[in-house]
């Protein structure tokens, strides 16, 4: 009887061995996952980090995303870094740590990832840069309008409007990809004015952070320069286009002077009700939005996603979703910003007399 139970207790000791290798203590440390959970019987969380919410459209970003990805059945976990790379970093790293299955990111500069983007494949989770490119990283997504063509159509509309005349060019942040490629895009197309001599450019500043004091400070020593002889200014969003104007109205010069813009913020557009501004670049949000939250729902479950264009991020030839923008100024303004719905006719015209406005049916 004694060497049954012996046999027993030997074989019951056995079995409690097994079933414990492999399985960590309290506090020990583990391998890396090379494979990002699969939130098999659970919510896909995607980490959606957020350079700012300080202009109007990112909160519309913002909104639009989360809601989509809920749609879909994911979760999201949104940071916004307010403009610091350090804050952002720190915030994607945090995501991580949280164990999101896909990390999107509008990055503040887009050259600060190269050490979290490889943090991230470590874990096998994919990265989407959203609206500006990451460069240098082995990204798996880039989801934007086509902002080189925003730039050739801010400067093609000031040409159409004045062919002949002196140039300002104000840039975004210097640190933002797309400020330099929406410069690239204005200077294909002001090229060949500038070599006929049909056009001068004046300056071509950019505007730190994006920021309207900034471009109105810009625009003030410009005008000084060129003893207010500017026929156009090329500004690259509607932040900045608000400094500009700003600058213009007190030189008694905004509506003489042709004013370009991005974004299609309210306060832009109620500057072309007035005839300040004369144009933005509308993009519309909910296509991209919904198209990021699709595509990291997709990725999260490695699914494949069908692209047609491809951008160089100096790492490789990104798989690109690219969106078309639409010029907007007081001849369209009604058949696309508010019959989509985007902004109100009683918005966008609250600062204009109702003797002045177009028929709100028109």
């Amino acid at each position: 009887m004694r060497n049954k139970f012996f046999t027993l207790f030997i074989l019951l000791f056995a079995l409690i061995s097994a079933a414990c290798v492999g399985a960590p203590q309290d506090g020990a440390s583990t391998s890396t996952n090379t494979t990002a959970p699969t939130a098999a019987g659970g919510k896909i969380k995607v980490g959606f980090s957020m350079d700012t919410l300080k202009e109007e459209r990112w909160q519309r970003d913002k909104e639009l995303f989360e809601r989509r990805v809920r749609e879909l059945g994911g979760e999201v976990l949104t940071t916004v870094a307010n403009g610091s790379d350090a804050d952002q970093i720190n915030q994607c790293e945090n995501l991580l740590t949280q164990g999101v299955n896909v990390l999107v990111i509008v990055p503040h500069n887009g050259d600060s990832f190269r050490n979290i983007v490889p943090a991230a494949k470590r874990q096998g989770v994919p990265v989407i840069a959203y609206d500006r490119l990451i460069k240098g990283a082995d990204i798996d997504l880039y989801v934007s309008h086509q902002v080189m063509k925003i730039g050739e159509m801010q400067a093609q509309y000031a040409l159409d409007k004045v062919p002949n005349g002196n140039y300002l060019l104000i840039g975004g942040s210097p640190t933002d990809n797309n400020a330099l490629l929406l410069r690239e895009g204005q200077m294909k197309a002001l090229k060949p004015a500038v070599d006929a001599g049909r056009v001068k450019i004046i300056a071509e500043p950019f505007a730190r952070e994006w920021q309207a004091n900034i471009a109105q400070n810009l625009t003030e020593n410009a005008l000084t320069q060129s003893s207010n002889n500017i026929q156009a200014v090329v500004a690259s969003n509607d932040g900045t286009a608000g400094g500009v104007v700003q600058a213009l109205l007190a030189q008694g010069l905004a509506k003489r002077t042709i004013v370009t813009g991005q974004d299609a913020d309210l306060a832009a557009l109620q500057r072309i009700a007035l005839g300040t501004q004369s144009m933005t670049i509308y993009k519309p949000i909910e296509p991209l939005a919904y198209g990021a939250a699709q595509a990291a729902m997709q990725l999260a479950r490695k699914e494949t996603i069908a692209t047609t264009d491809k951008i160089n991020n100096v790492t490789k030839d990104v798989p690109s979703l690219l969106y078309e923008p639409i010029v907007v100024d007081q001849n369209n303004i009604m058949s696309t910003i508010i019959k989509d719905g985007f902004q109100t006719y009683d918005a966008i015209y609250a600062n204009v007399p109702e003797a002045n406005r177009p028929p709100k049916n028109q």
